[in-house]
């Protein structure tokens, strides 16, 4: 089993498990290997050491890097999509609903527009806009 770094055009960083370096070639020559933050098929294999597992180590800790950065943000998104209702386009009428006691309180996402939110926010509604990345559109795996 191959462990490569890879990076898309936008700088994501992230790690793809293949058969063979062959196998990631013919995955990346059929556009099957993509980023999973943004959804970019044009990956490219960046340079790595050996990892080495140095179990009692002592030591300065590792700073962490923007890989550990994107995991935890992308288990956040995870958590958030996993929690909360998808309401679609009806994201503001039913953020007011809730807020206004005329619908069951529970957490909810969707869309709305900018002014949309700014009459949310005027009106004391707590939003919080939050891309969801390309990968996690689908069914969660």
């Amino acid at each position: 089993m191959k462990v490569l770094d890879l990076q898309c055009p936008d700088g994501h960083r992230f790690e793809g498990w293949f058969a063979s370096a062959d196998e990631f070639e013919s995955q990346l020559s059929r556009r099957l290997v993509e980023c999973p933050i943004c959804g970019a098929t044009q990956i490219s294999r960046l340079p790595s050491a050996p990892r080495l597992n140095l179990s009692g180590a002592t030591g300065t800790p590792a700073i962490p890097d923007a890989g550990d950065w994107q995991a935890r943000v992308m288990r956040a998104v995870r958590e958030v999509i996993e929690k909360t209702e998808n309401v679609g386009d009806r994201f503001a009428e039913e953020a007011r609903r809730i807020h206004y006691n005329e619908a069951p309180a529970r957490g909810i996402r969707g869309v709305a527009s900018a002014e949309d939110t700014r009459s949310l926010v005027e009106e004391g509604i707590d939003v919080l806009p939050l891309p969801i990345p390309a990968a996690l559109k689908g069914p969660l795996q």
